[in-house]
């Protein structure tokens, strides 16, 4: 269990909980306000997918739900969006995608044909770019039982690459601070890096996912000027396109304490899910507690 630090404390009822997908070498969260047992509304951040996974199959069978509130996609890639022709085939209605919205969906589809054919989610996406654009009747963070989202974003096309186009996500629930930063690399890091207030909602952030699950090219050493995590999470699967050679500099950037995981009652400074499984996240008022599917 953790102490939420800096700022006042918020007096809010119930807790988030977010829990970090195991989707190997993908991008998959799903977070919810819960108070007693009232599960409110559902988001989820990227609709990756694993062989024996999906979060469409998860959110029908085990959520009983046929509604998904609000869906974030923080990059144009198949990795981070391989189950989202999928939301659409098992009838699942999202009335809010939020999106790096810089770029029409025409101008995402000649990017990715670039590397050739789009799939049927590629092409779900860019059509979705083109139908989402009215203002959102429920705002997520009048909605989310206090759970907030603030965006950042690169410009297109001072960029027209997929990974610095990346949709920069920071999840905030009392003081407690998550941020999502897609697939960045250095480049698109150090553009935002430029805004006072992107350094400034850099303070205070507790977890990091790590950019573009691990890899090199998605290390910035500058952002650690302005906070200091207390753990890093990788989504990632065994030793595929470097993704574990930064493990050692995220366990340099990290707290001396690091987080204690509950189901090991160990303390790690960087976690996995090739290592963990699905690591969940349960924050409350004034601290907030890990959780992994395997033992670490």
């Amino acid at each position: 269990m953790h102490g939420l630090e800096g700022g006042e404390r918020m007096a809010l009822q119930g807790e988030m909980r977010l829990v970090i997908w195991d989707v190997q070498h993908g991008a998959c969260a799903m977070l919810q306000h819960i108070l007693g047992q009232y599960a409110g509304r559902l988001a989820m951040i990227d609709s990756g997918s694993a062989s024996d996974w999906r979060p469409s199959t998860y959110i029908t069978q085990s959520l009983g739900r046929n509604r998904l509130d609000y869906l974030f996609i923080t990059n144009a890639d198949q990795d981070h969006m391989s189950d989202l022709q999928g939301l659409w085939n098992a009838g699942i209605y999202t009335p809010v995608l939020f999106r790096n919205p810089s770029y029409t969906g025409e101008q995402m589809r000649q990017i990715k044909r670039q590397s050739g054919p789009l799939t049927a989610d590629a092409e779900r996406y860019v059509s979705a770019c083109s139908t989402f654009n009215l203002p959102v009747e429920e705002p997520f963070d009048l909605h989310m039982g206090g759970i907030t989202a603030t965006l950042f974003w690169n410009p297109y096309p001072a960029f027209t690459d997929t990974n610095n186009l990346s949709l920069v996500i920071f999840i905030k629930y009392a003081n407690f601070k998550i941020l999502f930063p897609g697939d960045l690399e250095k480049a698109g890091w150090r553009a935002l890096l430029q805004r006072a207030d992107f350094r400034a909602e850099l303070v205070g952030t507790d977890i990091l996912v790590a950019s573009h699950h691990g890899r090199e090219n998605g290390y910035c050493e500058d952002i650690f000027d302005y906070f200091t995590p207390s753990a890093v999470v990788i989504s990632d699967k065994p030793i595929e396109h470097e993704t574990q050679q930064t493990v050692p500099d995220y366990r340099r950037v990290v707290r001396d304490q690091g987080v204690r995981v509950r189901t090991t009652m160990k303390d790690r400074h960087v976690l996995t899910t090739r290592r963990d499984g699905w690591i969940q996240f349960t924050v409350n008022h004034d601290n907030y507690t890990i959780m992994t599917e395997y033992m670490g």
